[in-house]
């Protein structure tokens, strides 16, 4: 066997073993789906390889969903996109300026801030749990949106990855506009800003998908259904005596669709920005 024949061999092993691996992954997410479009009584009648090949396709799962008079998933859904979506441009600013001054502008005690900054990334949540949720319902807004939104705005792991991708960043340019006469903020917002959308979408991605699945803290501060998030939305499709599990597949599939147009729309920066973010600092 010659060398050429070997290396043909062993490129499609990894081929078929990624494939394989990848399928693996999916396998959840594609079972989900096709079980959504299938009759109540046929998505747990077939069980094996034929599971993903749905024999007969329905959307009334999806039609109960989103026309119910029970549950207003559309309700739900708004207030997912809203508090997320504002964790994620409030957090994206506030965690981008914090990082930039701890890798640009030394300060006595910025080397500890940073410590203390990676000691509470490896701190669970749920030991500060009790202690957030004292503060915030001082502040009154139990049942309130800064409930689902402030608590979240800074974040311990995305300062370490802004800051890492800023101590890479090319100090001609913030020179030059220095030489200019640009203030550090403004240096910060014409220069660097423009120049670091792959950690910004890095962060973006990893904020979007963290908070999107939240459900213990939107369950302890939202008992009121007009600012409940869609994860506790779906939960009330449990609580039916006749649990419907096609209505159940067909809302989380739902919940799914945000997340994947995030990544998609956000993919070719990821990559890059997690790459520059990791090798330098």
């Amino acid at each position: 066997m010659t060398q050429r024949t070997k290396n043909k061999l062993k490129k499609i092993g990894v081929t078929l073993t990624i494939l394989v691996l990848g399928f693996l992954f999916i396998a959840p997410l594609l079972w989900m789906i096709v079980a959504s479009l299938k009759p109540e009584t046929m998505i747990f009648k077939d069980m094996g390889f034929e599971a993903f090949i749905p024999k007969e396709i329905t959307f009334a799962h999806y039609s109960k969903i989103l026309f119910s008079e029970n549950i207003n998933f559309f309700h739900y859904m708004k207030n997912s996109i809203f508090t997320v979506g504002m964790i994620v441009i409030l957090g994206t600013v506030v965690n981008s300026i914090c990082a930039y001054a701890l890798a640009k502008l030394k300060f006595p005690g910025s080397d500890l801030i940073l410590i203390v900054i990676i000691a509470l990334y490896v701190v669970p949540f749920e030991s500060v749990l009790i202690p957030l949720y004292i503060v915030v319902n001082n502040f009154g807004w139990i049942n309130e949106y800064p409930a689902l939104i402030v608590p979240f705005i800074a974040s311990a792991f995305n300062i370490f990855l802004f800051r890492q991708f800023f101590m890479g960043f090319p100090k001609e340019l913030e020179e030059a506009a220095q030489i200019d006469g640009a203030t550090p903020l403004q240096t910060f917002i014409r220069i660097v800003v423009p120049n670091s959308k792959p950690v910004f979408a890095t962060a973006a991605i990893l904020t979007f998908v963290t908070h999107w699945s939240d459900f213990m803290w939107p369950l302890i501060v939202a008992t009121d259904q007009s600012i409940q998030t869609v994860q506790i939305g779906i939960q009330y499709l449990f609580t039916d005596n006749n649990i419907q599990y096609g209505q159940i597949m067909a809302a989380l599939t739902l919940t799914t669709i945000p997340v994947i147009l995030i990544f998609l729309f956000f993919q070719r920066y990821y990559v890059q920005g997690i790459t520059s973010s990791g090798v330098k600092g």
